[in-house]
């Protein structure tokens, strides 16, 4: 819950502000060991709308991630704790409230004697990604934390800009989809029941072709809002089976991987992060099986997390990262097999992977290219097919009646 205080701060200045906390001997207590004196205490009640808008907001914006991974790293490697450091970020943060909630929580936990990545994992402001508070947590364990926070920090922002580039360049086709569906369902919604009002009135036969196109806007026209709820009700279920049900997602997942071209994207992104990620933790002084179960779990397909996660159980029981995954080369691929079995025998893994991973990522910028280009004069040719079809259809009763 969270709790709104007035008071005076150890200065003797008027202090204000909100605080996380189970109950309100709690609040209480984490005021005095900031030393803090209360005025008043109460707990705060969001509107509906408020509490709506906090439960999206609940996952931490890429963005403030990225910004506290270097300022906590900066302010570490000057020397201040991660005590002080949290307070100072704090104060700093005042203009976005959440934030500065979020960094105040996690600063009373450390104050209680928490370790950082308990307090991370203990506070409920924001929704911190998995892999991101384990990388923490060994870390802080090993004592190279402020390193493995600028490679975090790295790692997320070069993620970020592969997101918005893939992003801008989905765009235009996106755009295109939206406004081809649009002037198909126009005209088989609007356009021709009109015409076809017009044919049933003289009693004429119809080509087949156009009893099709007047077949097919009839049931639209009928069924539109029944359509749209059925669409509607399976993108509900498809995401609730996706989050929910690991079978689902597994066979979704196991899937995606046998499309042709979009399966190879897949697997190149999301072993191109697998090597980018592992690259960067080993050379932060993280332990090779360590590394390679965080680094899985930032992966989204199931199916190619799972190898890695079951390669790393083999590392532990003496295997080479190479021989674990030789068993799903079908999945993987030989390349980079041989690849990782490189950097082994060199004994310069982290330098194999990152050039893997930048291999991977500039080959899936090249396809989807090629894939964009395609695209464009196939959803051309494709709505211009759709339209030119119905106006044929459309036609051809309209001639046959001149030449009759």
């Amino acid at each position: 819950m969270i709790y709104k205080y007035k008071g005076f701060n150890s200065q003797g200045k008027k202090e204000k502000g909100t605080i996380e906390a189970a109950s309100l001997e709690e609040v209480k207590l984490k005021l005095k060991a900031r030393s803090v004196l209360y005025e008043s205490i109460k707990e705060e009640t969001p509107s509906f709308f408020k509490s709506f808008q906090n439960r999206r907001a609940s996952v931490i914006p890429n963005k403030v991630l990225i910004n506290l991974s270097r300022e906590i790293a900066a302010y570490i490697r000057s020397g201040m704790t991660i005590v002080s450091t949290t307070k100072l970020l704090a104060n700093q943060y005042k203009g976005d409230k959440r934030t500065a909630l979020f960094l105040s929580t996690v600063g009373t936990y450390l104050d209680e004697g928490k370790s950082f990545h308990a307090a991370l994992d203990t506070q409920n402001i924001y929704t911190l990604p998995h892999f991101y508070k384990q990388s923490v947590k060994v870390s802080e364990e090993r004592g190279v934390m402020e390193v493995v926070l600028v490679e975090l920090a790295r790692f997320m922002k070069e993620q970020e800009r592969l997101n918005k580039e893939v992003g801008s360049a989905m765009f235009y086709p996106g755009f295109m989809i939206l406004v081809a569906l649009g002037a198909i369902s126009f005209m088989f919604a609007v356009v021709v029941p009109r015409i076809t009002d017009i044919f049933k009135q003289m009693k004429q036969d119809l080509p087949p072709i156009t009893e099709v196109v007047i077949g097919i806007g009839d049931f639209m026209g009928a069924n539109f809002q029944l359509m749209g709820i059925i669409l509607v009700l399976f993108v509900i279920a498809f995401s609730y089976l996706m989050k929910n049900v690991p079978a689902f997602k597994y066979g979704f997942d196991t899937l995606a991987l046998k499309v042709p071209l979009f399966g190879e994207i897949i697997q190149k992104s999301e072993l191109g992060r697998f090597a980018y990620m592992n690259a960067l933790l080993i050379r932060s002084g993280v332990p090779m099986v360590q590394s390679i179960n965080l680094s899985s779990q930032i992966l989204k397909n199931s199916v190619i997390s799972g190898i890695l996660q079951k390669a790393a159980k083999k590392v532990v029981e003496g295997s080479k990262l190479s021989s674990a995954l030789a068993s799903s080369e079908d999945i993987v691929g030989i390349g980079f097999i041989q690849s990782i079995a490189l950097g082994e025998e060199t004994s310069n893994v982290p330098d194999v992977l990152s050039n893997v991973a930048e291999l991977y990522f500039e080959d899936n910028k090249d396809k989807i290219g090629i894939l964009l280009s395609l695209m464009e004069p196939m959803l051309m040719l494709l709505v211009g097919g759709v339209i030119g079809a119905i106006v044929i259809a459309m036609l051809l009763p309209i001639f046959s009646m001149n030449v009759g």
